[in-house]
This record gives structure tokens, C-alpha cells and sequence, in this order.
């Protein structure tokens, strides 16, 4: 067997764990979606672009009528984009691309496209209970963040609190941790950070 061959199953391995969580308890969990080397270079990237000030503050709405209001949602942002030319997104976004095709083949989720941003809280931030979808607009189907945080520890705070019918699930916002959930389902909030607390952000679409 080539090395092409097993490649490609440890990419369906390290699918699979995110995928069999989500059907199991309705939140994927895994620590396998990216590796270390990138979370490292998504982190050392997005703080360069924190330090040149080209982040904005997170809205709510659709970019027809996006609403800032800081005492709802007070990260800042910084979306993905391939015409960046950067060696680290594009990576990211490979790897997504690499994820939609097996959840299409194997749970037949006809997605067709995505979105993703850098998101950065700063100590003392927070994003209220909200759902990742806009009014009259269904397109999104799941939601995907994965979190860049070295060392993090409880008293850090910054879970991501996740409502269900089950009861609530806090997810601390550890170094490499991806987390995986439909948009239109679960109600969920960001609480309040007591350290600079970084992520990727992002939607799978359905058009």
C-alpha cells in the first residue's frame, strides 16, 4: 500500500472521532482536526494581524445589516480568505475542504461552500447566548471552531457554554480542540474571558 493510501485514512480517522461525537451527543469533539505545527502558525498569524490593528469588532446580522453592539458580542475578527496568499489559512481551509468531502460522502450533508474567521477575545469579552444563524436565511448548517489557546487553564474562563434539551455543556477552549455542532440547533455563548483567548471560526453552507 502507498503512502497516498495511508494518508487518506488517518485523515477519515481523525474525521470520523469529530463526526461520530456529533451523532452521539449533537457536539463533535476532537484533537485531532489540525496539527500542532498549524495551530502554532494560525496562532503567530493572528496575533501579527492583531498587532497591525486589522482586526474589526465582531457584529451581529448579515453584512446588509450588520449590528455592532459590544454589550452582546465584544470579540474582534479577521475573516480567512485565499487571496491572502497565506501559507496558514490556506492550510486551514485545506483541511476544511478535505472535511466537507467526507461529510458529503459519508452522511450525504450537501455542503457546498464555507466561511471562516480569526476570532480574538480580549480579557474581560465575552459573545451573549445567540445561534449561528440569520433570520431568513438557512444556509448555514454546521458550525466549526477551533481554539488556539496554549496552556489554557479553568480560571481562564472563556468556556464555550452550549444549550441543550440534556442539560448545558461548558467546552474549555483548549490548544487544538475543534468543536463541531449544527448552526440552527444549539443555542450557545462564549462566557466571560479572563485571558486573551483565541480561535478559527467558520460555517459549512449549504446554497
Amino acid at each position: 500500500m502507498n503512502q497516498t493510501y495511508f494518508k487518506e485514512k488517518e485523515l477519515e480517522n481523525d474525521f470520523e472521532e469529530l463526526v461520530s461525537s456529533f451523532v452521539e451527543n449533537e457536539i463533535g469533539i476532537t484533537q485531532h482536526f489540525i496539527s500542532n505545527s498549524l495551530v502554532s502558525g494560525l496562532k503567530t498569524n493572528l496575533l501579527a494581524l492583531y498587532k497591525n490593528n486589522l482586526l474589526l469588532a465582531g457584529g451581529t446580522g448579515n453584512e446588509v445589516a450588520i449590528v455592532h453592539n459590544a454589550s452582546y458580542r465584544s470579540d474582534f475578527i479577521y475573516w480567512l480568505d485565499k487571496t491572502h496568499a497565506n501559507v496558514f489559512e490556506d492550510e486551514f481551509l485545506a483541511r476544511v475542504e478535505q472535511f466537507i468531502q467526507y461529510l458529503n460522502m459519508s452522511c450525504y450533508a450537501g455542503i457546498t461552500a464555507y466561511e471562516f474567521h480569526y476570532s480574538l477575545y480580549e480579557v474581560g469579552s465575552f459573545y451573549k447566548k445567540h445561534i449561528d444563524q440569520f433570520h431568513k436565511n438557512g444556509n448555514r448548517v454546521y458550525s466549526l471552531v477551533s481554539y488556539l489557546n496554549a496552556d489554557w487553564i479553568a480560571s481562564d474562563g472563556g468556556e464555550l457554554k452550549i444549550h441543550q434539551a440534556s442539560g448545558n455543556r461548558n467546552i474549555s477552549p483548549t490548544n487544538g480542540k475543534t468543536v463541531f455542532f449544527k448552526s440552527e440547533e444549539l443555542e450557545h455563548e462564549v462566557l466571560l474571558t479572563n485571558k486573551q483567548r483565541l480561535s478559527v471560526t467558520g460555517w459549512l453552507k449549504r446554497n
